[in-house]
Formats: C-alpha cells, structure tokens, sequence
C-alpha cells in the first residue's frame, strides 16, 4: 500500500527548504521568492512538523542543514527537478506564426544554452526561415542595430542598440579569478608578480574591466590582452596570471576549474547584465516568449551551479525577470 501523503507537505514549502539551504539566511531566502521573513520561518516549521525532523541548525549563522537534512536534500532537489520540468513541458512555445526569424547569441552560451534554445525554437517554428548566429556581444549588439539580425542575447552596453527593446536575463557580476591557493588578502596589489589576463579592448567586457580599474586607479603594469575566455581560464589555471572575470564567463572554462579559485572583487561591485535585445517592431509577445525559455536554460545551466560552486555570490548573481 502506498504511504500517505504527509499532512503539511507543499511545494511552496520545498522551495522555500532548498533555497534556505542553499542561502544560509531567512532574509535571502525571503528575498529570492518573494516572502516574508516569517512567512519563510513559518513554512519551515511547517515542512519540520511534516516530516518529525528538524532540518536546519538555525542557531548557527549562517544556517547549515542537519544529517536529516542533508539526507532530504537531495530527495527535494530531484523532486523540484522534475516538476519544473515537468511545467516547462507544458508550457509549449507559440512561435507558429512566424516565418522568418533571426537571432545572435553571445558566445558563453555556445556549449550548453545556445545548442538548446536552437532545438526548443526549431521544435516551435514548423514553417520559419531561422538564422542563429554566435559572436562576442559588441558585435551583436551592432548587427541588431543596423538591423541584420531581428534579436540578440547578449551583454547590455552603456547604451540599447537603436530602435530596439531589452528583455534581462541575467545579472553577471565581476569577480576575482586568481591561480589556486594564490593569497588575495592584499586585493589586487598582491598580484604584482603575476600579470594581468585583460580581454579584448573592443569586447564589453574588456571596456567594462579596464573603466573599473581605472577608476580605481589600480591599472597593473604588466597585462597580457587576449580575447578567447577559454585561454584567459587555462593561463590562470596554470599560474600564468590573474583575472577578473564574471561567474557566467568561468564556468564556461570549467574544465579549467580545478586550478582557479574565484573571489569576490574587491573594492567597488560591478555587474554586467545580459539581456535579450528586440527590434522595436516585433509585436505579439514573442520576444518575451524566447526571453523566458533563454532564462530557463540560463538557471539551470549556468545560475543553479554557480549557486552551488560560488555560494557566497548570493543575489549578485541571479536570473532577471
């Protein structure tokens, strides 16, 4: 005979669980879903009731999970899991009535989110003329402008390309990525015997970097400048030098990821913001159909393990709108 449901189980209850463990705090957790402080202390109580087992060590700061806990984690990971995938199913897009549609997106995406939003848009667009292009955000953001693509996923500059809307999906902040077991407790002028991996100038990124260590009048002497991410990740890997970079950005090199060892920035926090970039005349809701299957893809591939590798990045890092 199958067990009973337990009286006091929801949904809301799980998310509130799997957030709270992965947060540490009640009030980042209330913040991410949305929630009061009591009403998250309360859907603990809740789930703890359900279950006859306490599942958080609250008097410790931040909140770690009991050995109950941790054991039920996991079952309400795998359970959130299938859920969410489970509504994405049935949540089918409506692209039918389109019949040519062309799209850029920035080259981060290229091995996990990019192959995967091709498929899920060709699957919904049985009678369109598609075009998928990849590149480094400035030069996506200018072919949306003078028009040759009709959408863009890419970095958001200082200003939105002409005529065109944005769509966020992502905020990526600038963090610290330096050689495993490198000692940062002296900020960037304890790096001084090793150089500085800087991008390209003409990326957005690479401006954006060069502008913040400027103003901060911290621009080393010795800088090599390449714009391949996944050469800037190995060189660090290998004790070559330091970088900043975004969590998006190093774990697109996560081969690499076992000899790097990411930080906060110190000084002032900046942030890039990846958005979805539409010609101002698309009408009918479609590029905000396309925005929230990239964010989807976006969660779980890239903001789900950062979360898990990098926890301390908090709500600096998370998926827009």
């Amino acid at each position: 005979m199958p067990a009973p449901l337990l009286k006091g189980l929801t949904l809301r209850g799980l998310e509130v669980f799997e957030a709270l463990a992965r947060t540490g705090s009640v009030a980042a957790t209330a913040a991410e879903l949305g929630m009061s402080a009591p009403a998250v202390s309360q859907q603990m109580k809740n789930l703890s009731a359900a279950l006859g087992a306490d599942l958080v060590d609250a008097s410790r700061r931040p909140m770690t999970l009991t050995p109950a806990g941790r054991i039920f984690l996991d079952q309400v990971k795998a359970a959130l899991k299938a859920l969410r995938s489970g509504q994405r199913d049935l949540t089918a897009l409506d692209l039918s009535g389109l019949s040519t549609l062309s799209l850029g997106v920035i080259e981060d995406f290229e091995n996990e989110v990019t192959p995967l939003l091709a498929t899920r848009l060709a699957d919904a667009m049985s009678h369109c003329a598609f075009v998928l292009r990849t590149a480094p955000s400035h030069l996506l953001n200018a072919r949306i402008g003078s028009r040759e693509l009709d959408m863009v996923i890419a970095a958001a500059g200082r200003a939105a390309p002409a005529g065109t809307v944005a769509l966020p999906l992502l905020e990526d902040p600038y963090i610290l990525a330096v050689p495993r077991g490198t000692d940062v407790s002296q900020g960037l002028a304890g790096l001084a015997d090793l150089p500085l991996l800087r991008r390209d100038m003409e990326q957005i990124m690479g401006a954006q970097i060069e502008a913040w260590l400027t103003r901060g009048r911290a621009v080393p002497l010795r800088r090599f400048e390449m714009d391949s991410n996944q050469s800037i990740s190995a060189m660090v890997a290998a004790g070559q030098g330091w970088t900043i970079t975004t969590p998006l950005s190093l774990l697109r090199g996560g081969r690499f990821a076992g000899g790097i060892d990411a930080h906060p920035l110190p000084g002032a926090a900046m942030a890039r913001q990846i958005v979805l970039y539409a010609t101002s005349d698309w009408s009918g809701g479609i590029p905000e159909q396309i925005a929230a299957l990239a964010r989807e893809l976006i969660g779980q591939h890239f903001w789900e393990p950062g979360q898990e590798q990098m926890p301390w990045l908090g709500e600096s890092f998370r998926v827009l709108g």
